[in-house]
């Protein structure tokens, strides 16, 4: 009988890891050894498991206080490239999945998955594979089709882009900077760096501009 794969999770809700321990135990072939509700906190376990050795896939949240998902997942392709690092989060797919997965990830869900797909998703990357959904396929295919040139959203940093989501969800540069931790002023440096590579002049064209590319701005940001 082959072990089970052994998953890290990172999620600074305990209601969410309480509910992914929930599902993954009707799965014998996954078992939870560890979890942290901090960027630092993932990268603490990793370290104090020895990577692959105490972990086969780590499941991870894009909004994790301290260190966001992206920056945790960069450090873990930098310190442990061979661990497998699958992406769960509320952001929207087309935003930020090509995203991660350009970043080294090896594949990414919405927080509204099937709870089989979830568990499939990580037996097969635990396993050395990908997963990647028919809308991720989509975003990827419309990147190479488009070439190397980059346009609007596509130029944004990763910290630029979590400020565009917010900006187009109706928050103010103050709840912003309190969400990310950042000054106003340098919320305010981002928003002005946004509408540039983004052509629009305020955030009212900004939130029709992230209409018209896809993003949900009634939404939420996790």
């Amino acid at each position: 009988m082959n072990a089970a794969v052994r998953v890290l999770l990172g999620d600074d809700h305990k209601i969410v890891r309480e509910g992914l321990k929930m599902v993954l135990a009707d799965d014998p072939a996954l078992q939870v050894v560890a979890e942290a509700d901090t960027g630092p906190g993932v990268l603490d376990e990793v370290h104090k498991l020895q990577g692959q050795l105490g972990i086969d896939v780590v499941l991870l949240d894009i909004a994790l206080p301290g260190m966001d998902g992206l920056n945790v997942l960069q450090a873990l392709r930098r310190d442990w490239p061979g661990l497998p690092v699958l992406m769960l989060s509320t952001y929207p797919e087309k935003q930020y999945a090509v995203r991660c997965i350009q970043l080294g990830a090896s594949g990414y869900l919405n927080k509204s998955t099937d709870p089989d797909e979830l568990m499939a998703a990580l037996r097969r990357v635990a396993a050395g594979g990908m997963h990647v959904t028919p809308a991720t396929a989509e975003a990827l295919a419309s990147m190479v089709s488009q070439g190397r040139t980059k346009t609007g959203i596509d130029m944004l940093s990763h910290r630029e882009h979590q400020v565009y989501l917010l900006l187009t969800q109706g928050h103010t540069v103050s709840e912003i900077g309190a969400q990310l931790s950042l000054a106003p002023n340098t919320v305010s440096t981002y928003r002005a760096r946004i509408l540039e590579k983004t052509g629009t002049k305020n955030d009212v064209e900004l939130a029709l501009y992230a209409q018209s590319h896809g993003a949900d701005p009634g939404g939420g940001v996790r």
